[in-house]
């Protein structure tokens, strides 16, 4: 008999259970019925997604899992419990349903779910258990925070910042409370004196920290401006700590992931902030007056008017879109201004690595990409989008040619070959066990052969289905070339008139990232399967090729890179900040 592949799923939520590594007892309690079955699970089999929302279905491990099931590596997944799979339970039968196609049996620890109507009804109680539980404790949770910030409790605000120390209920008698740090509390009083009295800027207050050699709390000698903004803001100084200060809504559209981030994110959700009008004030020790706190607010809005910097909004067209490949930080827009040959001051604007810049690092860059003029990089990408619209058949012609690669590295015979190799392989089976029944040849001899036939028919089975998924491939991509020539005829009509925020929108549905190096520059394109495809999505809410799936067969779930349909020259600035002098124009 062949051996069964089987693989295992643990979840646990909170950072707190990662933390504390309460995911151990879910292994051991699944290792311990493999190890009672006689079973062992091979270390990539092994599926562990630690703090990730069971409310959600965008999770590392479970995306691993389902592929896996789908290209048929897989024939059991054990399970603790099926609100460890997922929380809701319409989840729970999207994912059951989706794993016994691939046909593939999910096992729950603590209980058996078979083929039957009550074994059905139980999955479904279960699954509505778990969901309405969630709910209930996520509503005594906020109902118990809310009434005792209501009652003045330093508890409901956890943890403590600068210039405080949180003693808790065990250690503060029953009572939570914060506790003045005396080596953190004149740096606040400082820190705030600078700004509310001597009328200085954030940087001007970051310098001074460091110059004076006052650590922040991590110990960095370096201080950054969002952590003294935080500082400045914050009412708890004043002698009131806010609670509810944000609140749990949508995720936040992004157009790609942070630096160092998932394309999956953790949570299915997005912290929002909440007015001050509806803040619930805790009284704690305060280390100022509120006179001078409210100087530093007003001080801090003359600033923010007054600020070169405090433009927000559309200001460049490949905003949010830039990453550095050296680095991995995002390149932002900076307007600056230059002498020309005759004397008179010169505008421009540059995109510019956020690695590069010293101020950001305690005085240390990270990072030595130059810099791109905006308005170069700005036509060369969207020369590169103009082409896109004007010959879509390129989408289908790259995909093809990478097809075609993988076929010829494969060399495999065609479809056809292989399902009249398969149909030769079941008359072998038929006859041989209808001579084992009637006695023509001993159960020695049986077994292996039929053995020997049934892996050469799974093998020869495999094949097909990759050729049947390349086949669906092809289909579905003359698909989407069909509709992206539809949208690109009707954008057509109107390239000649097209303003800068139209162009900006093309650029935001077609480009995922544009990617800058030291020599070159990459432009990734986005292009959606369907928009009925229940893919995965990206962080921005748009699916893209790099996980796609299919309507079809479970086994026709691919992968497939960005599609990067040319490299550029990196375009370089030819003003008299190039450190280099070079005054190339863009190399195409």
């Amino acid at each position: 008999m062949q051996p069964l592949h089987v693989a295992i799923y643990a979840r646990v939520s909170s950072d707190q259970q990662t933390a504390d590594k309460t995911i151990a007892s879910q292994l051991a309690a699944l290792e311990a019925r493999l190890a009672q079955e006689g079973l062992r699970v091979a270390p990539e089999h092994r599926f562990l997604d630690e703090g990730y929302s069971g409310a959600t279905l965008v999770r590392p491990a479970l995306e691993r899992l389902r592929d896996a099931a789908a290209a048929g590596a897989l024939d059991r997944v054990y399970v603790h419990s099926p609100d460890r799979l997922a929380r809701r339970y319409a989840y729970q039968v999207l994912l059951m349903d989706e794993l016994r196609r691939a046909g593939v049996e999910i096992v729950f620890l603590n209980r058996a779910i078979g083929l039957s109507p009550e074994d059905d009804l139980l999955l479904q109680v279960q699954g509505m258990v778990a969901e309405y539980e969630r709910a209930k404790i996520l509503e005594r949770s906020r109902r118990g925070k809310r009434h005792a910030a209501r009652e003045g409790a330093v508890s409901v605000l956890s943890g403590a910042p600068y210039g405080y120390r949180y003693v808790g209920k065990r250690d503060g008698g029953g009572c939570a409370r914060y506790q003045v740090d005396e080596e953190e509390a004149p740096v606040v009083r400082l820190i705030f004196g600078w700004v509310g009295r001597d009328r200085v800027s954030i940087g001007e207050v970051c310098r001074r920290l460091q110059a004076q050699g006052y650590p922040t709390r991590g110990g960095k000698r370096a201080w950054d401006r969002t952590t003294v903004w935080g500082i400045l803001k914050n009412p708890a100084y004043a002698g009131a700590a806010a609670f509810g200060k944000t609140r749990v809504g949508p995720r936040p559209v992004r157009l790609r992931p942070v630096r160092g981030g998932s394309e999956q994110p953790r949570r299915a959700y997005g912290v929002h902030d909440v007015p001050p009008a509806e803040w619930l004030r805790v009284p704690v020790p305060a280390l100022i007056d509120s006179g001078l706190f409210e100087a530093v607010r007003e001080q801090l809005e003359e600033n923010r008017r007054r600020s070169r910097q405090g433009a927000r909004g559309q200001r460049y067209l490949l905003q949010g879109l830039l990453v550095c490949r050296r680095c991995g930080y995002a390149y932002y827009g900076k307007a600056i201004s230059s002498p020309a040959a005759k004397g008179k001051p010169r505008a421009y604007a540059y995109y510019r690595c956020c690695g590069s810049d010293a101020h950001r690092f305690g005085g240390q860059r990270v990072c030595s990409n130059a810099q791109v003029r905006t308005d170069r990089l700005d036509a060369a990408v969207w020369h590169e989008v103009e082409r896109l619209l004007r010959d879509p058949a390129r989408i289908a012609a790259e995909y093809e040619r990478r097809l075609d690669e993988a076929r010829r590295g494969s060399d495999g015979p065609e479809l056809d070959v292989v399902e009249a190799q398969i149909a030769k392989l079941r008359r072998a089976m038929a006859r041989l066990i209808d001579g084992y029944a009637e006695g023509l040849i001993d159960k020695a001899e049986f077994e292996p052969r039929i053995t020997g036939l049934r892996q050469g028919i799974k093998g020869w089975e495999e094949q097909a289905a990759s050729l049947r998924d390349e086949a669906a491939l092809r289909g579905t991509l003359s698909l989407i070339v069909g509709r992206f020539e539809d949208f690109a005829q009707r954008v057509r009509g109107r390239m000649a008139e097209v303003d800068w925020s139209l162009q900006r929108d093309l650029i935001r549905t077609l480009v995922k990232r544009v990617e800058i190096d030291h020599d070159s520059i990459n432009v990734v394109f986005r292009v959606a399967p369907s928009p009925s495809d229940p893919g995965s999505p990206d962080p921005d809410g748009k699916r893209t090729w790099q996980s796609c799936r299919w309507s079809g067969e479970p086994a026709a779930r691919q992968y497939l890179p960005p599609l990067r349909l040319r490299s550029l020259g990196r375009p370089v600035a030819a003003t008299p900040r190039d450190r280099r002098g070079d005054h190339r124009a863009l190399r195409r």
